[in-house]
Order: structure tokens, then sequence, then C-alpha cells
């Protein structure tokens, strides 16, 4: 029923928006038309609409115009046939009309893809003032920009920005669409995987200081809003949340981040920095902006892991890649400031990520290597009630003697009880498990 009603409201504004266009052919070529502008188009009523496209549009505010540049860019991926009238060339130049914009695409068939310069054509036609005035549609402080709702992609720098063609995210497709946005997919274009978890809060164990510091990011998540808006702190605090997770790895800075989306059910991407940094200059930065682009007001949690090879300190300037390498920062810097949602840099040790990074986060949050007590509660947490341990397994011992972390202690955990099923064991063996313990020991260069 949902997307019968979408269906209905996509092809009332289709059927609207080819009067537009017919109209604005009509006007341009001067032939007889029933309107004296395209403006005289009533575009469909949405106001008592409840389907997903007409939700998306009365969410942004958009008015006839943009609803005619966003029909555009919807066209070529549900109905690419109504946009073959730009297929007419110039008889005086044999070519095709330079003011409909747009480039052709050929694979087996050919396809129209409209440009700025093509919305800017059916908005204006010929009158420049107008077409002046409406390049507003295409600035950096739009709703279709500063939203990621639109992208202007140019074959090169070079061009002009209104020959970009006029690329809609698969994201928000899918959402005007089906009425599901779906998730982005991991590659180059998007360098981020999703992580999730199957632990509880009770599962995190940490030292009550810390634990505490982590609440105040869920407390956070889930009433910053309020904080902002209700209590009128907008004008005066930066958007979003920054933290820094730093301790040993295998302490638990994963397991918090991916338990703070669970809690507020809000994905959580961990950032691929294999795939972010490049040796190119430049190339980091807009390899970073494909996700904070994507991520911009979805309420995404962004994991940076290991992130001080991202983030790390700046250095003196002895040549221009350094020079350029600490611009890179500085972008780095204002970014993270600027996103809306929460952004986790995790770390081994704090003092290797730049002072200018940790005086903006929110807060500094250390994961030490568990005490004894939490050891204690790792071991008795980890393991499957379907494989007991041995009577002769005394945890507390093992807990007080041997400091590991909670990471450790899950390889030995996998380790013993593959050790148990492969020996068809109903148990955990305490050889099984002092060897787990050694192999983690020698994977670390320490001895038992």
């Amino acid at each position: 029923m949902t997307k019968h009603l979408n269906a209905q409201t996509l092809n009332a504004e289709l059927d609207w928006f080819y009067r537009i266009l017919d109209t604005r052919f009509k006007l341009y070529f001067g032939h007889e038309c029933a309107y004296r502008d395209v403006v005289d188009v009533a575009p469909p009523p949405l106001e008592h609409v409840q389907s997903a496209y007409a939700q998306f549009v009365k969410q942004h505010d958009f008015g006839a115009h943009e609803r005619i540049v966003f029909v555009l860019s919807l066209i070529p991926h549900i109905r690419p046939q109504l946009l073959d009238m730009f297929f007419a060339k110039n008889a005086t130049y044999d070519r095709p009309f330079t003011e409909f914009g747009g480039y052709f695409s050929s694979n087996g068939q050919s396809i129209f893809l409209p440009t700025a310069e093509t919305a800017l054509f059916i908005l204006a036609g010929g009158n420049l003032g107008r077409r002046l005035s409406y390049n507003y549609l295409f600035e950096a402080d739009h709703t279709f920009v500063n939203r990621n709702i639109l992208r202007f992609d140019r074959i090169n720098h070079f061009h002009p920005y209104l020959s970009g063609t006029l690329h809609l995210s698969k994201e928000i497709l899918n959402l005007v669409t089906t009425g599901n946005m779906g998730r982005p997919v991991f590659g180059a274009e998007f360098p981020a995987k999703r992580i999730d978890t199957e632990f509880d809060w009770d599962d995190l164990v940490l030292n009550p200081h810390s634990l505490k510091q982590v609440l105040e990011i869920k407390a956070w998540v889930e009433f910053g809003d309020r904080v902002l808006n209700e209590m009128e702190l907008k004008k005066k605090l930066k958007p979003g949340y920054r933290s820094l997770f730093y301790g040993p790895s295998g302490t638990g800075k994963t397991l918090a981040a991916s338990l703070l989306g669970k809690v507020s059910q809000r994905d959580v991407y961990r950032i691929d920095l294999s795939m972010v940094i490049s040796k190119y200059i430049g190339e980091t930065e807009k390899n970073l902006e494909k996700i904070f682009s994507q991520a911009e007001h979805r309420d995404w949690i962004l994991f940076f892991d290991e992130a001080d090879a991202l983030f790390g300190k700046r250095t003196q300037i002895s040549d221009a890649h350094d020079r350029f390498a600490n611009q890179e920062i500085a972008y780095l810097l204002q970014r993270v400031e600027d996103y809306d949602g929460v952004v986790i840099l995790a770390s081994n040790m704090r003092s290797n990520l730049d002072e200018a990074f940790a005086r903006r986060f929110q807060s500094i949050i250390h994961f030490p290597m568990p005490g004894e007590q939490e050891r204690l509660r790792l071991w008795q947490n980890s393991f499957s009630h379907k494989t007991p341990l041995q009577r002769n397994v005394d945890l507390m011992q093992i807990a007080a003697k041997y400091e590991v972390s909670g990471g450790t202690i899950m390889n030995i955990v996998r380790y013993t009880t593959l050790m148990a099923v492969s020996k068809n064991r109903l148990f955990i063996a305490k050889e099984d498990l002092i060897e787990g313990i050694r192999r983690e020991f020698h994977k670390e260069g320490k001895t038992l």
C-alpha cells in the first residue's frame, strides 16, 4: 500500500513536470502555448498526502522551483524517456542545443543526463535576469547542498560549476521511491563499514570512572536535541559530540562505540583508514568528505579506530609535503568540529593525537587494562553455558595471575572452545585454557 501511494504521488509529479517541460519548449521556440510562463503550471498539492515522496518534500519545505529541480534529478532513474525532447538538434549548427545543458550517455541506448544548466533552462529559458535569480538553488548554503540531497558532478574542475550533472544520492533515491533510505555500500565511494554488536551494557566491563564518562555520551545521544533546542543553546554550542577513547587494544573502545549506537538505534560506521589516507595531496580530504557528506544529518556515529594515523600531531614545516600535511589536519579538525552527529576517535595513546583535536573533545576517556576484579568479571561472562569449566579451573586465580585485556580473553575463549569441540569434550579443560593464555602471551612477545 505504501509503495502504491508513493507511485501515485510520483506519477502526478512527473505529469506536472512534463507539462512544465512542454511549456518551456513551446515558449522558448515561439510555439503556441496555453501558459505564459512555467510558473503558471500549478504543482500537485501535497499538504495531505502521506507518501514517502510527499513527506520528504514537506520536510525540506521545497517550493515549486526546488520541486522542479528535484524531479529533474529523479527522472533519469524512474522515467528517463521524459527527457527525450532534449535530443533535439540545432539545425543551424547540426549539434545539440548548448543552452539545454546535459550529457548524453550511451551504453546500448542513449540517456540524457540533466545538469544544473538544464534546470536553469527549464526555469528561466533565455531570460538572463531570471536565470541569475535561480542560481541560489545550487549554492553551498541551499538545502540541496548542505543536506547532501544533490551533488553537481563536473567532468573536471575546469568546467563551469553549473555544467555538473545532477547527482542524487542512492539513499535519497531509495527514500523517495520506496520509502526506505537504506544504507550506503562499503567501497571507494564510501570507505566506512557499519558495525554492531550482540552485547549489552552489562557486557562492557570498565572501571567506574571510565564507564561514567561513556554514559555521559549516552546521555547526549538521548537528550542532546533537547539541550540544543528546548534549552535554546543551539546558537551557543557547536552541533554534535566529539570524544577521544584511548588505551591499549582490546579494552572495549569499539564495543563502547557499538553499544552507543545500539542503545540509541543509530548506525555506527568504522572508518577504513586504509582507504581514506592517500599519499597524494588533497586526496585524503576528498576521501573523508565522501563519508561526512553522506553522514551529515543522518544521526550516524562515526568511529575512527587507530585515529592517530589520520589525526596525528602536526610537524614543523620543513618542506611542501609538511605544509600540505598540516593543512590536511587543519581541514580534518574543522570537519570533525562541524559534524552534527557523534564522532569518536580511538587511539592506543592520548599523546599521539594533535592537541588541537584534544581541546575540542567534549570528553577524553581512558580505557585502561582491566584490573583484577574486572578481569574476573570478563572471564566469568565470556564462556558459553554449554561448555562449563573443568572443576580444577580457578578463575579467581587466573584473573589475579594473568594481566590480559578483554579482547585477549575472547581470543582465549575462542581457542579453548574450539579445542573442546574438536576433541569432543563437553567442558573447557584447564590445559587448553593455560595453552590459550600462553599463545596470547607469545603473540605479544611475553612468556608465562
